[in-house]
């Protein structure tokens, strides 16, 4: 079972003892401070997600999905279903979506969010949600 967390405004994917940044930062972030080395030039254009190398004692916190995936297949599950192509950022209306928050100014809950269904969502389907809720205003 992985996990999925927010990182100053990227998600990181924990997976074993493996972590991988999936998407562009949105903030300044202190990767030491959590326990990561800085991660190279990051540009989630042209690669979505890259594995972040341990630098200590891993801190993150708050809201997280737990997702049936492993490995890479969850840093790349993650980027499907919620980085914004044209720009490599993680959208904040969909990860809302999926951590169940309809009111845009409601708090998240700090714990985990089950969200297997989110990997085992078709494509298909999930385009169509996608573009539904990217649409919207």
């Amino acid at each position: 079972m992985g996990r999925a967390y927010r990182l100053a405004g990227a998600i990181v994917a924990e997976t074993h003892e493996e972590h991988y940044l999936v998407g562009n930062t949105k903030q300044p972030c202190d990767f030491l401070a959590h326990g990561f080395e800085p991660p190279a030039q990051v540009d989630a254009t042209t690669r979505p997600f890259a594995r972040l190398a341990r630098a200590g004692h891993v801190k993150l916190g708050g809201t997280f999905l737990e997702l049936d995936r492993e490995g890479e297949d969850l840093a790349r599950t993650l980027a499907d279903r919620f980085l914004i192509e044209r720009n490599g950022s993680v959208s904040e209306r969909l990860w809302r979506l999926v951590v169940g928050l309809g009111d845009p100014d409601a708090n998240p809950p700090d714990a985990g969010v089950d969200a297997r269904w989110l990997g085992a969502t078709p494509c298909g389907i999930w385009k169509v949600v996608r573009d539904a809720v990217l649409r919207c205003v």
